[in-house]
């Protein structure tokens, strides 16, 4: 079997992760066979590849500390396998504790040794506790892209993201660029990436496909498969497959990130 490719997929929260994921997640699953691992405490990537949500590692390790495979892992969409690890509720507790427990739970049930030829982690880049890192400092993951549309908030984070992974001397293989329809907005990521001293490898371009699947718990890939939204998720996917390039990041400073910004306005 060749070398099974680990990507991690970072990005502030609400930037469209979990769908790009997902996507890319249903696209793999036509040619390789592909693990899914949510890192996020909501728990919502992989509601569209099994069509509902799934019970989490944290969940489940509660009620039983021996748990199974079966009680953990679930086949969605093409065979596409899917763990959540979940998380506290809100305002209570770490929440990167579940990323922790996942990981090792995952090590000692032996999911990582499989036949597996793609592994996808969708992780939560706006917080900062140790278990977001989790999938960088244990090398479960090799590579990271990072999701931003062109707006403030989302390039700042992805600016943190790129310092953390500058800090691991992780592997960033390029910038998602999810847009959100505002001026400039591909110039504006791609300047971003270049100054970090990394390249745009997709474009997303908003959809009304993109809400329509997810009303019924599905993915473009697998609802409108024959869309060119799903086309763009392949391509994005194939992509990020075929990609060698990679680079530690070199962030923005805070003042040269301000000034960068206001050269849009």
């Amino acid at each position: 079997m060749s070398k099974t490719k680990k990507i991690a997929i970072y990005g502030k929260g609400g930037i469209g992760k979990s769908t790009i994921v997902a996507n890319m997640a249903a696209a793999y699953s036509q040619k390789y066979n592909v693990l899914v691992i949510g890192c996020d405490p909501k728990a919502d990537t992989t509601r569209t590849l099994v069509g509902r949500r799934i019970p989490t590692i944290l969940e489940t390790v509660k009620r039983k500390k021996d748990a199974s495979n079966d009680e953990i892992l679930f086949e969605g969409y093409g065979d596409v396998r899917c763990v959540e690890s979940g998380g506290p509720e809100p305002g209570v507790g770490c929440a990167g504790r579940g990323v922790i427990v996942a990981m090792n739970l995952l090590e000692k049930l032996g999911i990582f040794s499989e036949d597996l030829e793609v592994v996808i982690y969708d992780v939560l880049g706006d917080v900062v506790c140790g278990g977001f890192s989790v999938p960088l400092r244990k090398e479960f993951a090799d590579e990271v892209y990072i999701v931003t549309s062109g707006e403030y908030m989302s390039l700042y984070a992805a600016n943190n993201i790129c310092k953390g992974i500058k800090k691991l001397k992780s592997n960033l293989g390029g910038i998602i660029c999810n847009c959100r329809g505002i001026k400039n907005e591909v110039e504006i990521v791609g300047r971003f990436a270049e100054r970090v001293g990394s390249k745009i490898v997709g474009v997303i371009p908003r959809s009304e496909l993109v809400q329509k699947s997810e009303y019924d718990a599905k993915t473009v890939v697998e609802m409108f498969p024959e869309s060119k939204q799903a086309e763009i998720y392949r391509k994005l996917a194939e992509s990020i497959h075929e990609n060698r390039e990679f680079a530690v990041p070199e962030p923005f400073g805070a003042d040269e990130f301000e000034e960068f910004f206001r050269k849009f306005r």
